[in-house]
């Protein structure tokens, strides 16, 4: 069971004292940012108490929104000399938590950092700040014939700089990478608002190579404020295989299948039947309903080299056993088919009154097993579960339907996604993909990893952030939760600070 739920007098803090806390930080920040770029009152603060995880909620002593580098310096140092903890958020649309406030910090909100600084068509790269959107880069670089290839389904809200603390992929990522493979430089400070770079400009940067360890760093390690990215040419032409499968061991052997025969589609996503018939009700992409699971292949390139890795597709899908294939005839078509697995997320949201989207990679050769043994999981939780993969990489995306309103489904359906990713890492695969661990996963990294492993995590955390103020609670698990079997967060008001940083 989850620990009862603190208050602020369990942890040594009572009502009027939260609130001098909050005067106080409220009086210090007003020297680093304009009043309007300050908010503290409930009914302001409120809209930042979730991310896309909004199971999981809590209001903040302060929210603020910096309008320039310099104000974030102020605001970090300020917040450092108080002691306060401190949770960046770009557009929230995050699936982990990983933007949870602090219920004794503040949240950085970076919306206002959405300029696009610079599109170097010549060298393939944009300079953009942390609050511009995914989608925006692409139609930036667009009239040069250029766009940026990572493209997670949220891709039409969720900022830049998010990507980089989750290190986010999307459809086509099996070939052309995750959000790591794709950046080139991330400038931000550190918690004591020292201005900082990781990666550079060049094919290289001196020193050491921190840039992937801040890139799926989930906030804990800096505050980044711009990026850069590489770009690359628009394909001349892209066609998408629609291919259905009566069975799902036969679908997923075909994922194997694809890449075991020297093939990198630009995309291969999987949904099984019943994810498959919520998103046909919602966008008529022209799925077939009678298929135990559809496999969705695109090769992208020129006309002759789509042509060919089509035709190789096709025959190895056929020798896999599919009972139908059909290849986009045009642009519209792929579209149409690819809107269907983007918009996975918001069908399933007419279906159910609610869902936990669970993240967990597994090897490709394993789809089959774990899509097995979700269906066993429903009956033992009694819980419905829709199925959308990036089967290309193994990336599972289980999206479990309840009702948060019916007593104990919201507790049935986080020990079904419990499973899910105990399971995965019983298969050879981790408990995230692409969401990040936040504070849903908690739990479950104490599966994964060894309390030695949990250590070095630690101590990287601390070379960076000595007095744990940045984004503190998420991520790394205390040993003492691992010891008490990796139990989760509370669900509401104040996070469990008997494990935190003491302040």
């Amino acid at each position: 069971m989850n620990a009862p739920l603190p208050t602020a007098a369990a942890e040594g803090l009572s009502a009027p004292q939260r609130r001098e806390r909050q005067q106080q930080a409220v009086k210090v920040l007003s020297a680093c940012v304009p009043a309007h770029a300050l908010l503290w009152r409930g009914e302001d603060t409120t809209p930042y108490e979730c991310d896309g995880l909004t199971a999981y909620r809590q209001q903040p002593l302060v929210v603020v929104l910096p309008e320039t580098e310099a104000q974030v310096a102020a605001v970090l140092r300020a917040c450092h000399a108080l002691k306060l903890p401190v949770v960046a958020r770009g557009a929230g649309t995050g699936l982990s938590g990983g933007a949870l406030p602090h219920a004794l910090g503040v949240v950085l909100s970076l919306a206002k950092f959405s300029r696009i600084l610079e599109v170097d068509p010549l060298a393939r790269t944009a300079r953009v700040q942390c609050g511009v959107r995914n989608l925006a880069i692409s139609e930036a670089a667009a009239p040069f014939g250029l766009y940026y290839a990572p493209d997670p389904s949220s891709q039409i809200a969720c900022t830049i700089g998010g990507n980089v603390a989750e290190n986010s992929g999307g459809v086509h990522c099996l070939k052309y990478g995750l959000t790591l493979h794709n950046v080139m430089r991330v400038r931000g400070f550190t918690v004591e608002g020292e201005a900082v770079e990781f990666g550079s400009h060049a094919l290289d940067a001196p020193g050491l190579d921190l840039l992937p360890a801040v890139v799926g760093s989930e906030g804990m390690l800096a505050v980044v404020s711009e990026v850069t990215v590489r770009l690359i040419p628009k394909p001349q032409l892209a066609r998408c295989i629609m291919a259905s499968f009566g069975d799902i061991t036969d679908a997923g052997n075909a994922v194997a299948s694809i890449i075991a025969a020297g093939i990198i589609p630009a995309g291969l996503e999987m949904m099984d039947k019943p994810m498959t018939a919520a998103v046909e009700d919602f966008v008529h992409a022209g799925y077939d309903l009678n298929a135990a699971a559809i496999l969705l292949c695109e090769s992208d390139g020129t006309p002759e080299e789509v042509n060919e890795e089509i035709r190789r597709m096709l025959d190895v899908l056929t020798g896999c056993g599919a009972t139908r294939l059909e290849v986009s005839r045009d642009e519209a078509q792929r579209l149409r088919f690819w809107s269907g697995r983007k918009n996975a997320f918001p069908a399933s949201g007419r279906i159910s009154p609610d869902y936990m989207c669970m993240d967990s990679t597994i090897p490709r050769k394993r789809l089959a097993d774990i899509l097995l043994a979700i269906q066993a999981m429903e009956g033992r939780h009694g819980l419905r579960c829709v199925n959308v993969f990036h089967a290309g990489d193994g990336n599972l995306h289980p999206l479990i339907l309840f009702d948060a309103n019916d007593p104990g489904q919201l507790e049935r359906a986080e020990a079904f996604g419990a499973e899910i990713l105990e399971t995965s890492v019983a298969l050879g695969g981790t408990v995230t993909g692409e969401h990040g661990v936040g504070i849903e996963k908690l739990g479950s990294m104490c599966v994964q990893f060894s309390p030695e492993e949990l250590a070095q995590f630690t101590a990287l955390k601390t070379a960076f952030d000595p007095a744990g103020l940045l984004n503190p609670g998420k991520v790394i698990p205390t040993l003492h939760r691992c010891a008490e079997g990796g139990k989760m967060v509370v669900r509401r008001g104040l996070l469990p600070f008997a494990e935190l940083p003491r302040f």
